[in-house]
């Protein structure tokens, strides 16, 4: 049985939960739109285990999000995650904060998941996944325009997730776009890929995993 703890902190969502052998049996997230992070994140780790009645020393990994995404935000995550990998001697893993949000769209096979994170103004975070979830184009800093992912929308049903989606479609108007608002990346839906990686043994050196920021840090 592999439990593994998932850390969710890219975007507002503050999200934990724990994985049993890929299935979710508990999560504790928040989404005030504001970064709180720094204060709920140890809070949900703890109570994602009293909910389980498990204790934290019986982890076989901890799993966390790696990015793109908010710089703070993926800092926290990334250092609480790597702190209990260490003091636990526990394997980390890292998963693409795209491919996270992409699983939302589980049940959805028309065509592409382009899912979309906010990087201010009309600048996203993007990546571009078959029906499979299987990743068609890497992860990119765009700007949005009436031509965003036009090639893609030619072929087929594209449907976009996340929280840039609102302003995605005010420039992002043809026919085969379809949208679902108001959706961040979240920890419950870790489990399988997680599994996945535990799986093959693939993880990530404690002392030198940064998280991936894609963009240098512009503060204000």
């Amino acid at each position: 049985m592999a439990l593994i703890l998932c850390i969710e902190t890219a975007t507002t969502n503050c999200s934990v939960a724990l994985s049993v052998d890929g299935n979710i049996r508990a999560v504790r997230e928040e989404n005030p739109q504001k970064y709180s992070h720094a204060e709920k994140l140890h809070m949900f780790i703890d109570e994602v285990f009293k909910i389980c009645n498990l204790s934290l020393n019986k982890l076989d990994a901890v799993a966390v999000s790696k990015g793109p995404g908010s710089y703070t935000g993926l800092r926290i995550g990334v250092s609480a995650a790597k702190g209990i990998a260490f003091a636990l001697d526990i394997p980390l893993i890292s998963l693409n904060t795209l491919e996270v949000l992409a699983q939302q769209t589980l049940n959805w096979d028309n065509g592409y998941v382009i899912p979309l994170i906010d990087a201010r103004r009309m600048e996203v975070y993007s990546a571009v996944f078959n029906k499979d979830k299987k990743m068609v184009r890497k992860i990119e800093a765009e700007i949005l325009t009436e031509n965003s992912f036009e090639s893609y929308l030619n072929e087929t049903k594209c449907l976009f997730i996340g929280d840039a989606v609102v302003k995605s479609q005010k420039v992002i108007t043809h026919k085969n776009a379809e949208f679902i608002e108001n959706k961040y990346p979240s920890a419950k839906n870790m489990g399988q890929l997680v599994e996945a990686k535990f799986g093959n043994s693939e993880f990530e050196d404690v002392a030198y995993f940064e998280p991936f920021y894609l963009k240098a840090f512009i503060p204000g």
